[in-house]
């Protein structure tokens, strides 16, 4: 199962933009989809996720600001960015489980994509 994210890019602060991720290959279901960023120097980090149920999470920090939503007949998850800051610049990556055709259950992540926010 191969993920392409999209969507990244530069932006002025207070600005938006909304990422995709779509998963491709032998799926037959997914569960959780979710996105994370790693900002230089710094660790990869959980931003948002949601589950096959609809249910969302949210890291503190983006809170109010960010939206990750789903297609899963497109098998696809996004993400929201309003209000972007400074401080959200980073590579973002989509990661997305669930289970191949053949049952066998799998863990794929994006290539990444880079969001950069200029004040």
């Amino acid at each position: 199962v191969q993920l392409q994210a999209s969507g990244g890019g530069l932006v002025q602060a207070g600005g938006s933009l909304r990422l995709s991720c779509a998963a491709s290959g032998r799926i037959a279901s997914i569960n959780d989809m979710g996105w994370y960023r790693q900002a230089p120097g710094k660790q990869r980090e959980l931003v948002a996720v949601i589950a096959s149920g609809g249910s969302t999470n949210y890291a503190d920090s983006v809170k109010g600001r960010f939206t990750i939503s789903r297609d899963d007949a497109k098998n696809t998850v996004y993400l929201q960015m309003l209000s972007l800051k400074p401080e959200d610049t980073a590579v973002y990556y989509c990661s997305i489980d669930g289970y191949a055709s053949d049952y066998e259950g799998f863990h794929s992540w994006g290539q990444g994509t880079l969001v950069t926010v200029s004040s």
